[in-house]
């Protein structure tokens, strides 16, 4: 391990009786890969990014790949050209020294959940050497249809909104899904239905069996103010407790974030769509655009192994641009820094600025750094609520008691709804349910 300062990352504790110094080794996995490659050497999850040669893993049983959030269909200055991003991922993996068995996508697949995305998707994927691939949802991929054209084409052999297990050379894999159902205010969820079958299924594995969950939404709270968490995680995660190896793999949050809670070790993937803000450094989640020249230095890769014999971690840094990973964040926390602020009158009329709309009337609500604005709002019984999507990420306008609904609602998109009776509606977007508003009608 090379030497840093101790601002940061290194390993700086006493390793564990096997050499390797685990929360030193989560420090060190500042990983900014498009995707992320796993080898398992007896039973213990190793992980290396695109570049690692196949020594370097000791002589490991086997690999596979993840990807996610290829967000097929965006089209905004973030990155205009997903499509070459993801043929650039899979370019990676089939320059894989060692062939990785299974590749694995945890979400976001389209932008839109439009047809003509999972056909751009599809084809792209087919050049990829790995034939296994297996899919869990993002909510962009639910948007459109509740899941139905996702589970048609991804969820052949799957169980509800398209949960499944398999098992592959002795390790079991187990992919939920917790974009679905997601209610006002709220985080991610899994629901009663699937919790009680992932608790079936791993009663059959015995405490020695490795495990490998993948899903959308972080299992873990990786930044509840902006939604990045799953509200029932905690219950799927007591049923992982007895089992000595658990991996966690997620994406949804197009960075790389890491925690080890007891026996559990969870990993979040950068998108191969777009990069999205460092937590707290912008107003709001959603694509960060970064200067042209600098995109693929936030692409970047790192290759992380365990060399068998050696009892220490190899670490080799790379950046899809050659520039040392270390300045992706600083990349993307400048690119936040330049984000206009908020006015203070803006910060008013979000949290709560009412107004008096007459009948007849029709008001303006804006949907922009994910948020409604006002958020609050007091009309006259018979004016209209005009809602219109400043974001360059699809929202929605979604009564809680399903007294109107918009559909998905694109950039520069727009929706309208009469309110012909008086009472207190609230509302929020299905994609991105910390967006809450509410509209009292006089």
């Amino acid at each position: 391990m090379k030497q840093l300062p101790r601002e940061q990352n290194e390993i700086i504790e006493a390793p564990s009786g096997d050499g390797v110094d685990r929360r030193g080794f989560l420090k060190c996995m500042a990983w900014a890969g498009t995707g992320l490659v796993w080898t398992f050497a007896g039973g213990v999850p190793v992980s290396r990014l695109f570049g690692a040669s196949a020594h370097q893993t000791g002589g490991s049983s086997f690999t596979f790949v993840q990807i996610s959030d290829s967000h097929i269909g965006f089209d905004k200055p973030a990155n205009v050209d997903v499509t070459g991003t993801l043929q650039a991922a899979i370019d990676k993996i089939n320059a894989l020294p060692v062939e990785p068995d299974l590749i694995l996508h945890t979400g976001d697949l389209s932008h839109l959940s439009k047809p003509g995305e999972f056909d751009t998707l599809d084809q792209v994927l087919k050049s990829a050497r790995p034939k296994q691939t297996f899919y869990v949802p993002g909510e962009h991929d639910v948007a459109l249809d509740n899941g139905r054209q996702f589970l048609d084409r991804y969820g052949k052999g799957t169980k509800g909104a398209g949960w499944q297990s398999f098992d592959h050379k002795g390790v079991h894999f187990i992919g939920l899904v917790n974009v679905v159902d997601l209610k006002a205010g709220g985080l991610g969820t899994l629901g009663p239905e699937q919790l009680e079958w992932l608790e079936d299924d791993l009663k059959a594995r015995t405490s020695s069996t490795p495990i490998v969950v993948f899903a959308h939404i972080p299992l873990w709270a990786a930044y509840p103010e902006w939604g990045w968490g799953t509200q029932d995680s905690a219950q799927a995660l007591s049923y992982l407790k007895r089992f000595g190896s658990v991996t966690v793999l997620n994406g949804h949050i197009h960075q790389i974030m890491q925690k080890v809670e007891g026996n559990v070790t969870f990993h979040t993937a950068m998108a191969t769509g777009f990069p999205q803000p460092v937590p707290g450094t912008a107003p709001s989640p959603g694509p960060l655009k970064v200067p042209a020249d600098q995109l693929r230095r936030v692409l970047g890769i790192t290759t992380v192994a365990y060399i068998a014999g050696n009892n220490h971690l190899a670490v080799v840094d790379a950046t899809l641009a050659g520039t040392p990973p270390e300045e992706a964040s600083a990349i993307l926390r400048k690119a936040a820094a330049a984000l206009p602020a908020a006015s203070a009158q803006a910060q008013s009329n979000q949290q709560n600025q009412p107004q008096a709309a007459a009948t007849g009337e029709t008001v303006q609500v804006a949907i922009d750094n994910f948020a409604f604005t006002p958020k609050v709002m007091a009309v006259k019984a018979g004016a209209t609520v005009l809602w219109t999507n400043k974001d360059d990420i699809p929202h929605t306008v979604t009564s809680d008691n399903n007294v109107f609904s918009s559909p998905v609602l694109d950039t520069n998109q727009s929706f309208q709804f009469k309110f012909a009776s008086s009472g207190k509606f609230a509302y929020f977007c299905k994609l991105h349910p910390k967006m809450t508003g509410v509209i009292t009608v006089e």
